[in-house]
């Protein structure tokens, strides 16, 4: 039946004030089904959720993956302003190199469990997503030629 009952009406007056600070025009749905919401709207209200108690660490594991371009663009943005105005500290899993490199103020690339770069300061400032895409690529092709070096051995050798 909801929880609006246990909600006290300045309670209920705070969520709707931090909902408004989306500028999703939210705070005027109140009473939607989640269901009925976009998933850019529905990862919003996730984050806002997520971050209502001020956590120490915030954990965002590809948080705009399964959103259209525009809605991610919007959760990036959000979660950049809450980050930075809450003083959060926030990791941040992604397959975005353009959101690696314009995010936050350290980055650590990893390969199957193995720390490979640990850019941070100015290096982390000037570091492009072009460039990552080609460091990312150089370690695929580095384990590709393993790979097949390997097989050649074993079919010359074994």
């Amino acid at each position: 039946r909801g929880l609006g009952w246990a909600l006290r009406v300045s309670r209920l007056a705070e969520m709707r004030d931090a909902i408004a600070r989306l500028n999703m025009g939210l705070e005027h749905r109140l009473a939607n089904p989640i269901g009925t919401l976009s998933g850019g709207q529905r990862q919003a209200l996730t984050l806002l959720m997520a971050t209502w108690l001020k956590p120490r660490l915030l954990l965002l594991d590809e948080h705009t993956a399964a959103l259209d371009p525009k809605s991610g663009d919007e959760v990036i943005r959000i979660s950049d302003e809450i980050i930075r105005r809450d003083k959060l500290t926030a990791m941040m899993v992604t397959h975005s190199m353009h959101q690696a490199a314009n995010l936050g103020d350290r980055l650590i690339m990893m390969q199957h469990g193995r720390v490979i770069h640990d850019l941070r300061g100015a290096e982390k400032k000037r570091v492009r997503p072009e460039e990552l895409l080609a460091r990312f690529e150089e370690i695929r092709r580095e384990e590709q030629l393993d790979e097949t070096a390997a097989e050649m051995l074993q079919r010359s050798y074994v």
